[in-house]
């Protein structure tokens, strides 16, 4: 079966920079969507960056946009998250995700439009 494996997490103070990598294994079917996520204590979890893989076009929230970059090495089948200019309102566990669904998606960046999730790496912002 597939799994999504995180890692890179750690702590960093404002202003560092940090980049997460999600490896894609097992038996993974095609994903059209994919994405990042991430949930603070006590918060639900938010969508920070997707990714349609028939074109390429990807989708970022509001709070990261100019900060994070999605990008994917498909050869590898693994997905990265640099995060720079990092906020500590940006700490929080950050999850992968994937979708093998090809359908119109009401949204890009909400969690119940995507069925594959990692376990999540903790990034933690003083």
């Amino acid at each position: 079966h597939v799994q999504l494996v995180e890692s890179g997490g750690g702590s960093v103070q404002a202003g560092g920079s940090l980049r997460l990598s999600c490896d894609v294994t097992g038996r993974s079917p095609h994903y059209y969507a994919m994405a990042w996520f991430r949930q603070a204590p006590g918060r639900e979890r938010e969508g920070v960056a997707s990714m349609y893989s028939g074109g390429g076009s990807l989708y970022y929230d509001d709070s990261v946009k100019g900060r994070f970059t999605f990008s994917r090495n498909y050869a590898t089948n693994t997905l990265y998250l640099q995060m720079n200019s990092l906020q500590p309102e940006d700490t929080a566990m950050y999850y992968c995700a994937g979708d093998s669904q090809q359908k119109v998606r009401r949204s890009w960046l909400a969690a119940y439009e995507y069925g594959d999730w990692g376990q999540g790496t903790q990034v933690t912002v003083s």
